[in-house]
């Protein structure tokens, strides 16, 4: 009896000191938090490891119970450095998680800075204008690659800023021809390995290495497509590749590889990814 009341009783100080904006808010924090946390890693390898970090925590129990000493010793070796070690593990998805969150407060920022409804649209056709002016140029010469099994792998950034990657390249900043692509992933050529980004409707750099993705993809995929699903796991970028071995077309996104697509159903989704709605947000361009 005297457990129930002194139960209640902390129930009842819990409520009275309970503050309902501020604790509110901070359970709210919290909750939203650990969904964020969640969604993270549920469709990724950290789902994976955060398994196994669960069965490391249930056998440390085990052993703590049973006076395991050297067990004991080890597990807290590792739990005293359980943070360092979540970083380096979890990295490409704390990253990926931080980069949502800019976004986020991108959007809400550009809220307070909107344009006239007239001034915005005029902006957004003149843009889509260029998109598909440079969009034309690309496909007529993937249209010749892919015929001619010529391999090539082109990165289309979106809102996640390449910079970095362009480091790795040579920066071009030029206007998007059909030539100039065919020259650059011409098989001779000094830059045709590395992939080409396009930065604004622009040729912004060729020869960049790309991350490797370190998930399983299909045997006979080789080192372009892999570095097309890595580039695609670490942004927001649409990622076009032409296989050398059978002119196939593909285009990885979110970390999802569409293989073996038409060169007209490729235009229409890189349209689609480029392209901005007259009245719409130009999504971070």
């Amino acid at each position: 009896m005297s457990n129930i009341s002194a139960l209640f009783e902390k129930i009842v100080s819990i409520i009275s000191t309970y503050s309902w904006l501020s604790d509110t808010l901070d359970i709210l924090l919290i909750t939203l938090l650990f969904y964020s946390i969640f969604k993270m890693i549920s469709d990724s390898r950290a789902l994976t490891f955060a398994k196994g970090i669960f069965v490391f925590v249930v056998l440390y129990g085990i052993v703590t119970l049973l006076n395991m000493q050297a067990s004991s010793y080890l597990f807290k070796t590792v739990f005293d450095n359980i943070l360092l070690i979540l970083v380096v593990i979890f990295a490409p998805e704390i990253r990926k998680l931080l980069e949502n969150m800019g976004k986020t407060t991108k959007a809400i920022s550009s809220l307070k800075g909107i344009i006239s409804k007239t001034t915005y649209n005029q902006k957004a056709t003149e843009y889509n204008e260029r998109v598909d002016k440079a969009v034309n140029e690309i496909f007529r010469a993937v249209s010749d690659m892919s015929d001619k099994r010529i391999g090539a792998l082109m990165v289309f950034e979106k809102d996640t800023p390449l910079g970095e990657i362009a480091e790795r390249g040579t920066k071009l900043d030029a206007e998007i021809t059909s030539e100039m692509i065919g020259n650059i992933f011409y098989p001779k050529a000094p830059l045709h390995d590395g992939a080409a980004i396009i930065r604004d409707c622009k040729l912004y750099a060729a020869g960049c290495i790309l991350p490797l993705t370190s998930r399983p993809i299909s045997s006979d995929l080789g080192t372009r497509h892999r570095a097309a699903v890595g580039m695609s796991e670490q942004s927001d970028a649409l990622v076009l590749v032409i296989s050398e071995e059978t002119g196939a077309i593909s285009i990885a996104r979110n970390g999802h590889l569409t293989r073996n697509i038409t060169d007209g159903e490729a235009r229409e989704k890189l349209l689609e990814f480029l392209k901005i709605p007259v009245g719409g947000d130009k999504r971070g361009k």
